[in-house]
């Protein structure tokens, strides 16, 4: 039997309850090349092993799930000890050595994400939910368009997952008379489209393919990406303020004056607030990189008063705010605020765009406070809201035909 490789963080129930759920696993090398990690869920976290393949390349496995809320049985749930000797037995079998295959370039392609220290959750939840299982052991090289194709089709197909409330399985179920619904699907497989193109592109790029000729064939499903038309009016925000708890009303103030991402507003420390440029830093970004938001008058005095007394490594708005503690208390505040139908916190940062946007804004100042790089998302989401040349000139020189009353009358 191998030497046994401790790790405070991962050998114990109680320490792995402690890390921070995270779609990359908490990693531990356990031999040459080969490493255990431990991918931590909501509810519970699943082992996987890691064998380097040569090129910056990883081939990873799943090979369990942890013994977080259930005992060990040795086979299906595991602790960190026999998790170590599954992943030795089954690493030495992932010493892949035929044709380069999606999967590869997906292993490599997250690990290039991961260097450039861009957050992948979503794109790696994507690649193993909806396309290794298909795609997954296919030669890239043997790829044509017609498979791609037949993927695309059959992901926009597929239903989200629904639980049965009696017997909690989880089956597919989409509504094909519903439009919208059928929009969404389609929606979705066009991501998963982009995230699969981008990892062939990187293969191809670094020799894992001869051609991108293939997957270049296949197109995305058209017109279905809608502008995001919901957001609150000023009405509506002060009401939605003054229906908060008073905790959460400045998280939700600083969302009205920032147009942050949630996850970024609950990372915030009060050094992060810099009074003299009355400026914002944002680090923990969806992109990885570090941008300042510029605040108004009044958002730079509200920020002032949230920092004045405190140290510089203090939670800007008061406590810890954990992932999701914010769903309910916006569901509560929209039902106390007669905001129907209620809007999630994100719906703020959409607020803060289309206000801006429809007070004149330029789109490309909008796009800076918002973290983007260039301004395409805000042109797809709130570029119909901003005043144009086609709006003023309608609106002034279209005939104007007054208020007629009508002559007709009700018969008796």
């Amino acid at each position: 039997m191998a030497r046994r490789i401790r790790d405070k963080n991962l050998e114990s129930r109680a320490a792995r309850h402690k890390l921070k759920p995270s779609g990359k696993p908490y990693y531990r090398a356990i031999g040459e090349g080969l490493h255990l990690g431990y991918r931590k869920g909501k509810t519970e976290g699943k082992w996987v092993v890691r064998r380097y393949a040569g090129n910056q390349a990883y081939i990873t496995d799943t090979i369990g799930t942890a013994d977080d809320t259930a005992d060990a049985d040795g086979t299906i749930v595991l602790n960190f000890w026999q998790a170590q000797e599954k992943a030795r037995e089954i690493g030495g079998k992932l010493a892949y050595a035929g044709p380069y295959r999606v999967r590869d370039g997906v292993a490599a392609y997250l690990a290039h994400l991961d260097g450039q220290g861009k957050q992948t959750y979503g794109t790696r939840i994507r690649f193993e939910r909806h396309i290794l299982p298909v795609l997954g052991d296919m030669a890239i090289d043997e790829l044509d368009a017609d498979q791609i194709r037949a993927w695309h089709y059959g992901l926009a197909r597929s239903g989200p997952m629904i639980p049965n409330k009696k017997t909690g399985d989880r089956h597919r179920q989409i509504d094909f008379g519903d439009p919208e619904q059928v929009r969404k699907r389609q929606v979705s497989a066009n991501r998963c489209m982009t995230i699969l193109k981008s990892a062939l592109n990187y293969a191809f790029k670094n020799g894992g393919a001869k051609s991108d000729a293939e997957w270049r064939k296949v197109d995305k499903f058209k017109d279905v990406e809608r502008s995001r038309d919901r957001y609150l009016t000023l009405g509506e925000c002060q009401r939605l303020l003054n229906a908060c708890a008073p905790d959460f009303r400045v998280l939700v103030r600083g969302a009205l004056e920032t147009g942050a991402r949630y996850g970024n507003l609950r990372r915030l420390r009060c050094g992060d607030y810099n009074p003299d440029s009355g400026t914002v830093r944002m680090r923990f970004t969806k992109s990885g990189k570090e941008y300042h938001i510029v605040l108004t008058e009044e958002g730079a005095e509200f920020f002032a008063a949230l920092v004045a007394g405190q140290p510089n490594d203090a939670p800007m708005f008061g406590k810890h705010w954990s992932a999701s503690q914010q769903v309910r208390r916006m569901k509560v505040a929209c039902k106390r605020a007669s905001i129907v139908p209620h809007v999630g916190f994100h719906q703020l940062r959409h607020t803060w765009a289309s206000l801006s946007v429809m007070n004149g804004m330029p789109l490309h100042v909008v796009a800076n406070n918002l973290g983007h790089k260039d301004t395409k998302m805000v042109e797809k989401h709130y570029g119909h809201l901003a005043p144009s040349y086609v709006v003023d000139q309608v609106r002034k020189h279209a005939p104007r035909f007054g208020m007629v009353s009508s002559n007709v009358r009700s018969l008796a």
